[in-house]
């Protein structure tokens, strides 16, 4: 992976605990907009760290591709993974 490990693993281990959080409120029967407001701050962060993985191949991965063809293959698998994140 050619992204900050140390800050994805950070940002991971962090809606790791969001997750707890809300595995706990769910537990403890707490009002719902409560959950799905822990829920959509915990999407939001986990798109933080897919924003980050996917910049990082694409500014090193991408970039570096050592023949055309290679390039060519890389790009075409951001697109596919772009089309599935704006679905």
């Amino acid at each position: 992976m050619q992204a900050d490990a140390k800050k994805v693993l950070r940002l991971l281990k962090t809606a790791r605990g969001q997750i707890d959080g809300i595995v706990k409120m769910v537990e403890e029967d707490r009002y719902c907009i409560e959950i799905s407001q822990q829920l959509m701050a915990t999407e939001a962060l986990l798109n933080t760290v897919n924003r980050e993985v996917l910049t990082a191949h694409l500014k090193r991965c991408v970039q570096n591709a050592e023949t055309p063809e290679e390039r060519d293959r890389k790009i075409e698998e951001l697109v596919a993974m772009l089309q599935k994140i704006l679905k």
